[in-house]
């Protein structure tokens, strides 16, 4: 008995883990297509139906991982993160912050799931999901590259790291609104260099000026 058991067994854990794997896949195919959605026409322009055809699924799948389009919209949001594949994982100090903004900036003009993501993050008040984790996860990933910047001696004695990453965030998002706006964000690069050179004196310290790189091309290797 203990043999044909076994076997039973194995092939039902095979099944569930074949069902899962699909399950996982799904998901993900949906909230591509979703961002494809949300970053062409919004929250307020998208509907679950072009959602679901844009996935090439039905609708019962959707609502099967998402309970409504405002969750879905949240799930994009969180997704974003996700997607950047060539990010670097160990923070090491004030130029390679400089390079990660520079690669979120190009990024941003390739990566939809980002762009979606980040359109969504700015758009909230059209649809009241007002998810502020991923601006504080941004906040928190800056935050930690100037840690290690602090501990090698790069910043002036008086910044203050958590203010600093805050102001990034925000004036990172802002610039790619305006770029948006002006160029399809075709100028975002150099509007980052020049967000870089307003805010690089109040935070670094005075012997790292011509050490540090501002350079519109800087992170693009990273880039998918």
């Amino acid at each position: 008995m203990s043999g044909p058991v076994s076997f039973w067994q194995g092939t039902g854990e095979v099944a569930v883990a074949v069902r899962q794997e699909r399950a996982v896949r799904t998901r993900e195919m949906i909230l591509e297509a979703a961002a494809e959605v949300f970053d062409e026409s919004g929250y307020a322009g998208a509907s679950i139906m072009r959602i679901m055809e844009r996935a090439e699924t039905t609708q019962g799948a959707i609502y099967f991982h998402f309970k409504s389009k405002e969750d879905l919209a949240r799930a994009v949001i969180m997704y974003q993160a996700a997607r950047l594949y060539g990010m670097p994982q160990e923070a090491r100090g004030l130029q390679q912050l400089i390079d990660l903004t520079f690669y979120l900036a190009h990024e941003l003009q390739r990566n939809v799931v980002l762009r979606a993501g980040v359109r969504l993050a700015v758009e909230q008040s059209e649809s009241g999901l007002a998810e502020y984790s991923i601006y504080q996860e941004w906040i928190e990933c800056f935050r930690a590259e100037l840690s290690v910047a602090r501990a090698q001696g790069e910043l002036r004695p008086e910044a203050d790291e958590d203010a600093f990453a805050a102001v990034l965030v925000a004036g990172f998002t802002g610039s790619q609104v305006m770029s948006q706006i002006a160029s399809g964000r075709a100028d975002l690069p150099d509007r980052i260099t020049r967000l870089w050179r307003c805010l690089m004196p109040g935070i670094a310290a005075a012997d790292m000026g011509e050490r540090l790189v501002l350079d519109p091309q800087r992170g693009r290797e990273w880039a998918c």
